[in-house]
């Protein structure tokens, strides 16, 4: 991982790094790497996030913990969760940060609607 900002190991439910995934990222990427005897490296380009949010149960709260869930136009990941990992509303917010930052030097909008598309049928209707 080139240039990583941010590199961290998934703990477990004690808070205690024995696990074997690694996430990480850059300014244009997230990676996850997991395995000890086969691994797996996923990647997502960061302008593919559509939005992030914070998860803590209250025994993450205890133990320091927080799981992020990122929701991704990326075809082959989709949307994941970055799970049990300490300073999590920093990383949240770094990782929103650079995502807001990624989409606009890559110049991608996304087009959010107001409204559901059901009421404003029936408002034509009446």
């Amino acid at each position: 991982m080139q240039n990583t900002i941010w590199r961290e190991r998934k703990r477990n439910f004690l808070g205690l790094p024995w696990t074997f995934t690694v996430y990480g990222f850059s300014e244009d990427r997230l990676f996850i790497k997991s395995g000890i005897l086969s691994t797996r490296e996923d990647e997502v380009r960061l302008y593919r996030i559509t939005d992030v949010s914070l998860y803590r149960s209250l025994w993450q709260r205890i133990i320091g913990l927080g799981t992020i869930r990122v929701y991704s136009a990326d075809q082959s990941l989709r949307d994941f969760e970055i799970k049990n990992i300490p300073d999590c509303e920093n990383v949240k917010e770094q990782l929103s940060c650079l995502v807001e930052k990624e989409r606009q030097n890559k110049r991608v909008t996304s087009r959010e609607f107001m409204g559901d598309a059901e009421d404003e049928g029936e408002d034509i209707l009446e």
